[in-house]
């Protein structure tokens, strides 16, 4: 079974019980904090995937690292991934519970690439045109590329609109080159 079919199943489960248990927005906000310590601590990440340190030893760890942090729902769901020799994975399962609360919630990422970082404002009227335009939330991160020269490339799932300068630069160069130009 592939780590992503795995990964959604688990993560299915920690949604339909935190929606059950009406603490859904609690259990995201504390799998974002996890998502964040996992990313950022490569050694913890190297002990949960090591099959040679204990399950026990696993558990410990993350209870030091989360306990009084989270929810201790949270606690016990790692209990059972670790349990289950899922351990290894907890980072996929805690990104793909993430996708899943967004989906549920109608929460779309979107990506704007800009030639220098936007304010907080530009980002939040180009959040809320976009999020109009397509009938849902928007979660809007922004990308800093220098090579666009200026204008801006934003994009919303499988869309994608280039109103850069250097992609229109490369529209022209094509039409010159088919013109024989």
């Amino acid at each position: 079974m592939s780590i992503f079919t795995v990964a959604s199943r688990y993560a299915k489960s920690l949604l339909e019980l935190a929606n059950e248990q009406s603490n859904l927005d609690t259990v995201k906000a504390d799998i974002d904090g996890v998502i964040v310590a996992l990313k950022s601590n490569s050694e913890l990440q190297a002990v949960l995937k090591n099959p040679i340190i204990s399950g026990d030893k696993k558990v410990n760890i993350l209870k030091a690292l989360f306990e009084g942090k989270v929810n201790p729902f949270v606690i016990s769901f790692f209990q059972i991934l670790v349990s289950k020799g899922r351990a290894a994975i907890i980072l996929e399962i805690a990104e793909e519970f993430i996708r899943e609360y967004n989906e549920v919630k109608g929460i779309v990422k979107a990506t704007v690439t800009s030639a220098s970082p936007l304010s907080a404002d530009n980002l939040n009227v180009l959040g809320n045109k976009i999020s109009q335009e397509i009938q849902a939330s928007v979660l809007l991160t922004n990308n800093v590329n220098p090579n666009l020269i200026g204008g801006l490339i934003i994009r919303v799932g499988d869309r994608q609109i280039d109103a850069s300068i250097a992609g229109r630069l490369n529209k022209l160069e094509k039409h010159f080159a088919n013109q024989g130009v």
